[in-house]
């Protein structure tokens, strides 16, 4: 289908699109690099087995893609964003002002995130506390909020291994950071008793001491990846000590090149994930400009097809490459289908 095809309605709505007298003819994603080898495979399919061209598909990050959405509203604006983290109130109040009103919160399924190693080295049993006294700027020991001294993971807990701490964790710009900030490190900050001493040095303060539990360590032994998981698995080749953030579906396609750490004495995969056992689990999204579904060819049947029983049902593909598949799915596809825009946050 092309761009001649569109309804009356279509064609009066493109003209909403400053200065476009024809709107493009394909869909237009970016967002998240989680997300992205789902949307990939989805574009690509629905690019074969539809008329409209294959959607395009970019990364840069959640929030990055976030913010392209917000941009405005017309033809040089992209239609989705693809999100590893839920979108917050900064982005829809930016949203707001650059007149996108109407946003559609889409949940795809659930993922996990795990911590993995090179395949030849030692096994680790992880908690979040151990995360959180190895990469935090300031730690308790002894008694004393102290700057980090930890060099090696058995200095944290003696069964762990002897093996240096290094770390390659996601980027600022990236919806796993929100994620591993929260679930990970906050909640280690929480179980070890950083949190309070910290709340005590902030006069009491919960809002700093959240803030200063998620100041990580800047000599060289937590190191941000800005780019994709490929990256963090190059990082983690060369550099056999180090441990990297990952995506359970990309770990899951690399288990000749990496060894997974557990967490919480939980091993991380599809069935604990879906159980709810695994605790470092989080849904993944995409959001969709309402105000294109009837203006950019096969965007409304983009959306559908996603969350369509056969791409991201249990038996499909996404599921197939990693992705958990949501027991509501088939609420989303109603709502889809009814284009209903997002409640407000609370």
């Amino acid at each position: 289908m092309n761009a001649l095809k569109l309804s009356v309605a279509a064609l009066a709505a493109s003209v909403a699109f400053a200065g476009a007298a024809v709107a493009r003819d394909q869909v237009q994603v970016a967002g998240s690099s989680t997300v992205l080898p789902y949307a990939a495979i989805v574009a690509e399919a629905f690019g074969e087995n539809t008329d409209f061209l294959t959607p395009v598909v970019e990364s840069g990050g959640s929030g990055a893609g976030r913010k392209k959405l917000c941009e405005g509203v017309g033809e040089n604006t992209i239609d989705i964003a693809n999100s590893s983290s839920r979108i917050s109130k900064s982005d829809i109040e930016l949203c707001a002002t650059n007149g996108v009103t109407d946003i559609q919160e889409v949940r795809i399924g659930y993922d996990g995130i795990v911590f993995a190693s090179d395949i030849s080295g030692p096994e680790y049993a992880f908690t979040p506390s151990d995360w959180h006294n190895a990469l935090a700027a300031k730690v308790v020991k002894d008694g004393q909020l102290v700057d980090n001294p930890y060099k090696a993971w058995n200095e944290i807990r003696a069964d762990l291994p002897a093996q240096p701490i290094l770390a390659f964790v996601p980027g600022t710009k990236h919806g796993t950071r929100e994620v591993f900030d929260e679930k990970v490190i906050i909640a280690g900050c929480e179980e070890n008793g950083t949190f309070e001493a910290l709340k005590t040095a902030n006069s009491g303060d919960e809002d700093a001491a959240e803030e200063a539990c998620m100041a990580l360590r800047t000599d060289g032994v937590s190191i941000d990846i800005d780019g994709d998981y490929t990256e963090t698995l190059a990082r983690v080749d060369a550099n056999k000590n180090g441990i990297g953030v990952f995506g359970l579906s990309f770990y899951q396609n690399n288990t000749d090149k990496l060894r997974v750490g557990t967490m919480g004495g939980i091993v991380p995969s599809v069935e604990s994930i879906a159980s709810g056992e695994y605790p470092v689990s989080r849904p993944l999204y995409f959001y969709v400009k309402n105000a294109h579904l009837d203006v950019i060819p096969g965007l409304q049947e983009y959306v559908e097809f996603f969350v369509s029983d056969e791409m991201a049902g249990p038996d499909g593909p996404l599921a197939a490459y990693g992705l958990v598949s949501d027991p509501e799915l088939a609420k989303t596809q109603e709502a889809v289908k009814a284009r209903t825009p997002m409640a407000p946050l609370n």
